[in-house]
C-alpha cells in the first residue's frame, strides 16, 4: 500500500471529516440549505453524532456531506476520500477493481458505485462560463511569432 494511505485522514473518520470540513469550509461552517454562515450552531451530545451542525436561519440540521457526492451513502467518509486520492493521483485512469482491491473492506459494488459518482463530480461542464464571466472583459494581445 501506498505511504500517503497511511495517513489519518484515510484511516480515522473523525479526522477524515475535519480534513474535509477544513477543505470545503475554510472560513467556518456553512448552511448549503440557505447559504447562512452567520448563525451556525454545532449540535453536541449524546443523541448527536459528530458534525451534525444546525442553521438557526433556516432551521435545517446538515453535515460536511450534505449537497454533495458522499450525501447518503454508508460508505464511511475515510473510504470516499481514499478513492477520491487514488483516482485523483493516478497518472492514467485506475480501475474500480484496483481501487477495490486497494480499499480492501469494500466490496466491489460499492466500489464501482464510488468510482462512478467521482467520475461524474470530476466531469467536466457541460455549459462552461465565458471567459471573464458574462458581464466581464477578456482583452486578449496578438502575438507574432
Amino acid at each position: 500500500m501506498d505511504a500517503n494511505l497511511l495517513q489519518a485522514i484515510f484511516t480515522d473518520e473523525t479526522t477524515a471529516r475535519e480534513w474535509l470540513e477544513s477543505q470545503v469550509w475554510p472560513n467556518g461552517p456553512v448552511c448549503p440549505h440557505c447559504g447562512n454562515s452567520d448563525r451556525i450552531t454545532g449540535l453536541r451530545g449524546r443523541v448527536h453524532r459528530a458534525g451534525v451542525y444546525q442553521c438557526n436561519a433556516c432551521r435545517e440540521q446538515f453535515t460536511i456531506t450534505v449537497k454533495t457526492v458522499f450525501e447518503k451513502s454508508k460508505i464511511p467518509l475515510s473510504k470516499w476520500l481514499t478513492a477520491l486520492f487514488l483516482m485523483t493521483a493516478s497518472k492514467k485512469d485506475i480501475s474500480g477493481h484496483q481501487v477495490h482491491r486497494m480499499l480492501g473492506s469494500v466490496s466491489y459494488k460499492s466500489t464501482w458505485f464510488m468510482c462512478h459518482r467521482l467520475r461524474e463530480a470530476m466531469r467536466a461542464a457541460k455549459y462552461p462560463r465565458p471567459l471573464g464571466g458574462l458581464e466581464g472583459i477578456v482583452e486578449v494581445e496578438d502575438m507574432k511569432v
